[in-house]
This record gives C-alpha cells, sequence and structure tokens, in this order.
C-alpha cells in the first residue's frame, strides 16, 4: 500500500507464514502474485509447501504443486522436492501411489531426477510396507550401481521388511553385510533383528546379539528390554522376565507403559492375574499410571477366573485416578456381569458405554445375547440381536453361533433353524459352534440321523471346520440314548482316527451305558483298558493320560500289560534317569 516494493524474500516469509497457518488459499494468492510480479521461484519455498500438505493430509495437493514447479512457476525440480513429495505420500501410508509417483518421475526425461540415497530409502520403506519384500531387496541392490551407499536407515529398513516377512535369518546376514560395507549398525538395526528373534522365542540368539550390540558400542535401551521382557511372557518365563525389569531399572533404563503392559499382559495370559495386579502396583510405585490397555487386560483376566468382586474393585480405582475406560475395559465388564447373571448391572454399564460415546463392538454384544440364554431369556438375547444391528455392528459367525446355541439349547428348533438358514443365504462362515449347536438341538429333538447329517458335512469340510471333542460326544450321548452301543462304538473309533482325542465326559458317557443299558451290565474297567490300548497305539500321550486319570478316579485300574505300554510311552530313559539322579543328590543334601 506505501512505497515499499515486495522482495522475493518478504514473499518467502509470506509463503513460509501461510504455509505454518495451513492456509492454502492465501498461499496460491502469493503464488499467483509472485507470478504476475515475475519473481523468481525457488525450491526452497516449495519444500515448505509440501511439508505443510503433510500436516494437512493433503498428499495429491503436494503432487499437483510438485508438477506445477517446472511449467507454471518455472522452477526447476530436484530430488531434494521430490523426496518431499515422496515423503508425504508414504505418511499417509499410500505406498502404492509413493511408488507409482516414484516410476513417473525417474521415467521421466524432462524432469530429468535421479534418485539418492533418502529415495531409495523410502521407496524400500513402501516396498515392505506392501509386502514387496523381494522388489525391496532388489531395489536394495540396484543402489551401488546408481553412485548411491545404502546407509544405516536403508539397512534398517529392510532389516525389518524382511523380519515381518519371517526372513530372520536373511535379516540377520544383513547386519554381517553391513558391517563388512563399513556402515556403522545403530540402536534401530539391532533393536529390530533382537525383537523379531525374541517374538519367535529365539532368545538365546537375541541375548548374541545384545553382546555383538555392546561391543560396537551400543547401549541397549527401553525397546531392547521391551522386546526380551516380550519374549520372555511368550514362554511364559514370568519371573526372568520381573528379573529383567529389575536389571533395567539397576541400569538406569526407565521401563515405560509398554514394559508394564506387555508384563502384565503376560501374567494375565498365564492366569496370574494376582500377579499382575502386583506389577501394577509397582508400576504406579514408580511414578508410572496405569493406562486403559492394561487396566482391560486385568480387568478381563479377572472376570475369566470369576474373581468379579476384585474386578469390580479395580474398575472403581481405575475410573477414581482419572483414567477414562476404553471400548474393551467395558466390555471385559460387561462381559463379568453377564457371567455373573447380573445382566441388569450389565445393561447400566452398556448405557453409560454409549452415553460416553464408546460404540460396543460384537465382543459387547455376544457377552450380552450369551447371558440372557443362560438365564433362560431368548426374547431379550433377540432384542439384543435387533440393537446390535441398528448400531451398526455387523453381526458375524460367532453371533449366529450364539444365537443358535442359544435357540437349541431352549429347544426352540425352529428358531435355530431359521438362523441357520439366515447364515446361509447370507454367505456366512459357519464355524465348529455352529454346527455343533445345531446337531446337538436335533439330538435333543430326537432328531439324530438330521445331526448325523451335518455330522458328515463337517468331516467333508476343510481341516478347520473338523468336529471337535464336543461335537463328538454329542452324537456318542444321543446314539448311547438310542441303545445304539454299536453305532457309538463305531463314532468313536471314527474319533480316534480323526486324531480327536477323548475327554472325562466321553468316558462319563460310555461309563454310564454300559452300567445301565447294556446286558450284561459291565463297570467299565475293559471298556477303558481297551481305550488306553488304542491310545498308546496311535502315540497320543495327551489323551492316554486323561484316560488313564478317569480310571484312577473311579477305582478301574488298567491291566499290567497296559500300564507296561503306558509307562514305556510317556517316560523316556533319559529323562527318567536324569529325575532319579536329581531325587539322590536333594536326599544326600
Amino acid at each position: 500500500m506505501g512505497s515499499y516494493k515486495l522482495g522475493d524474500l518478504s514473499f518467502y516469509s509470506l509463503i513460509e507464514n501461510h504455509a505454518s497457518s495451513l492456509d492454502f488459499m492465501s498461499l496460491e494468492e502469493a503464488l499467483h502474485q509472485m507470478k504476475r510480479e515475475r519473481r523468481i521461484f525457488i525450491e526452497k519455498s516449495f519444500i515448505v509447501m509440501f511439508k505443510a500438505c503433510g500436516k494437512a493430509h493433503l498428499p495429491e495437493k503436494a503432487v499437483d504443486l510438485f508438477h506445477r514447479m517446472g511449467g507454471e512457476f518455472q522452477c526447476k525440480q530436484t530430488v531434494r522436492s521430490f523426496n518431499s513429495v515422496l515423503n508425504v505420500i508414504i505418511q499417509e501410508g499410500l505406498f502404492s501411489r509413493a511408488l507409482e509417483f516414484y516410476s513417473h518421475v525417474v521415467a521421466s526425461k524432462s524432469l530429468n531426477i535421479h534418485p539418492n540415497s533418502l529415495t531409495f530409502n523410502l521407496v524400500i520403506k513402501a516396498m515392505c510396507r506392501l509386502g514387496l519384500v523381494d522388489q525391496a531387496v532388489e531395489v536394495f541392490r540396484e543402489i551401488p550401481l546408481q553412485n548411491c551407499a545404502p546407509d544405516s536407515y536403508t539397512y534398517s529398513t529392510l532389516m525389518h521388511g524382511l523380519c515381518k516377512d519371517g526372513r530372520i535369518d536373511e535379516a540377520v546376514s544383513l547386519l554381517d553385510e553391513m558391517q563388512v560395507e563399513g556402515t556403522f549398525p545403530n540402536q534401530v538395526a539391532f533393536n529390530v533383528l533382537i525383537s523379531a528373534l525374541c517374538k519367535k522365542g529365539d532368545l538365546e540368539r537375541a541375548v548374541k546379539l545384545v553382546d555383538n550390540m555392546l561391543l560396537k558400542g551400543c547401549v541397549p535401551n527401553e525397546v531392547t528390554y521391551n522386546a526380551f521382557v516380550h519374549g520372555l511372557c511368550l514362554k511364559g518365563k514370568l519371573e526372568k522376565a520381573v528379573n529383567l525389569l529389575n536389571k533395567m531399572v539397576s541400569n538406569k533404563c526407565v521401563p515405560n507403559d509398554i514394559t508394564f503392559g506387555t508384563l502384565i499382559n503376560g501374567f494375565v495370559k498365564q492366569g496370574r492375574v494376582t500377579d499382575g495386579a502386583r506389577v501394577l502396583v509397582s508400576l504406579e510405585e514408580r511414578g508410572h499410571r496405569g493406562n486403559k490397555y492394561v487396566y482391560s487386560s486385568l480387568i478381563s483376566g479377572l472376570c475369566k477366573e470369576g474373581k468379579f468382586n476384585h474386578a469390580i474393585q479395580l474398575w472403581k480405582e481405575m475410573v477414581g485416578k482419572g483414567c477414562e475406560p476404553n471400548t474393551v475395559v467395558y466390555s471385559a465388564l460387561i462381559d463379568g456381569f453377564c457371567q455373573e447373571g447380573k445382566l441388569d448391572e450389565a445393561r447400566e454399564v452398556l448405557s453409560e458405554m454409549k452415553n460416553k460415546g464408546y460404540l460396543p463392538n460384537s465382543f459387547t454384544y455376544n457377552s450380552l445375547m450369551k447371558g440372557y440364554f443362560e438365564v433362560g431369556d431368548s426374547h431379550k438375547a433377540v432384542l439384543i440381536w435387533k440393537e446390535m444391528a441398528n448400531d451398526n455392528c455387523n453381526h458375524n459367525e460367532v453371533c449366529y453361533s450364539i444365537l443358535i446355541n442359544g435357540f437349541c439349547k431352549a429347544g426352540k428348533l425352529m428358531e435355530a433353524l431359521m438362523v441357520w438358514k439366515q447364515m446361509l443365504s447370507r454367505g456366512i462362515k459357519l464355524d465348529v459352534v455352529a454346527y455343533s449347536s445345531m446337531i446337538h438341538g436335533f439330538c435333543n429333538a430326537n432328531l439324530v440321523e438330521h445331526g448325523l447329517k451335518l455330522f458328515n458335512q463337517m468331516l467333508c469340510q476343510g481341516p478347520e471346520l473338523q468336529p471337535d471333542v464336543i461335537t463328538y460326544n454329542i452324537l456318542l450321548n444321543a446314539f448311547c440314548k438310542q441303545n445304539s452301543v454299536s453305532r457309538a462304538i463305531g463314532i468313536l473309533n471314527l474319533m480316534l482316527n480323526q486324531s480327536c482325542d477323548p475327554d472325562f465326559i466321553t468316558c462319563d458317557i460310555f461309563l454310564k451305558t454300559l452300567r445301565e443299558n447294556v446286558n450284561p451290565l459291565q463297570d467299565g474297567r475293559e471298556f477303558l483298558d481297551e481305550l488306553v490300548v488304542q491310545l498308546v497305539k496311535r502315540q497320543r500321550t495327551v489323551g492316554t493320560t486323561k484316560i488313564i486319570e478317569v480310571m484312577l478316579h473311579k477305582f478301574l485300574l488298567p491291566e499290567a500289560s497296559t500300564w507296561a505300554m503306558v509307562v514305556q510311552q510317556i517316560c523316556k530313559p533319559k529323562k527318567v534317569q536324569k529325575s532319579i539322579n536329581e531325587c539322590w543328590s536333594r536326599l544326600s543334601c
């Protein structure tokens, strides 16, 4: 407005200001004013704008601006602006689009842009994220041909891709190659490999990598320790994980939420929720606060163990400390109320959950449906099913299975059949629970042949849909009730041939029949003894020990020859001798 004439640097400051506030309309006005006044456009200004596009999640705007640089604004694009746009696209997770943009620019003779190390790093990252690991390796091998050298980031990215693809040995070889080529491995490179080995359960190799890490002057950090804690928890070595946590503290490496969360989750999965709760106390004593993931794991674990009052107490403690529950925590509490038969309380929690803006998931609704079926209120279970649809929560195979199972247990076979037909018409995948429930429904209605027909359908399906011990027990019980013992024996032999071990219920079904419904009556010892022999011949150790346990509880002692076979299979001579030696050494002490 005055006599002062804007200079090129003033325009750059203007662009920088508009870009920081993500004011793209003002940016366009500034660009057009510069164009009218024939100002010189510099690449630095465009890179600032590309970054703004990244912050605003507008990758296509960055691509468009890149193409306008050379033609409309007469500013030559270089590898710097190219990398900036490529990075914006990748940050948005548009990996296929990034590779498309890369191929177009590199192939363009008019642009004449030659990729550098950063370009290759970005391309390898995109390929690895898409699972194109072999192509990423090819690009990696071409880097030296382009007069570039891979850096530690390049190696780390490719190692991560190989590890995610399950090719850990190749990733470890890449670490050796990296050192031979004179590239210094950093914490990231070591941690990528250590994490992969720990997830695989190969802690011995992971420890060797830590030794190598220390030799190279890299100090293990919280990521390294977290990987080991996770690996130890996977193997069930929770005490060692706790010791590692203490070592971590003594080495002045501060455990974070991931460390404690992993350890607590490990205890919960092992059925040791009380120990997990102690870790939470330790977490808070160290000045940390338990997050919603930690609480959800503990509350869910306590509900599964039947310690519902403790779960409620922990819930109150969580809310009292200002930790906002999430969908998982709400769902765990609702499931706990349903297991306790407290459906009104479960509904109240559901209402609170919705009021606070948390959407119930299929697990939430499934818990309520099961709860209502368990207390004999199938009408309210159906209302939950409808509510689920109204809340745009998809009905999956588990929901259908619960509905079929509930109707069959309530003796409502026609309703169960309607749901079954609906599953088939909608292409919903039938699971073992749905089949077993329907077979149970037919058998309860004295339509055993219909149940057998479904059972035979299961046998014709793939390995993921084969009958389990529950399915077999339903049919065995149905045939035994009809006094069709020979048909029941036929199903039992099929069960053994299909590698499905009988359990305590299987034994009880046959024992009851042999003692009450055959002529002459039998105590069942001979039957169970023969069953043990059949399992030993098939080298099914777990099944063998289960039946032996039943026999001992029922005071039906196996034959001496059967005992000999069982002991020979279960007790390996070297291990037995080792155990004997250890016992003698303890006694001598």
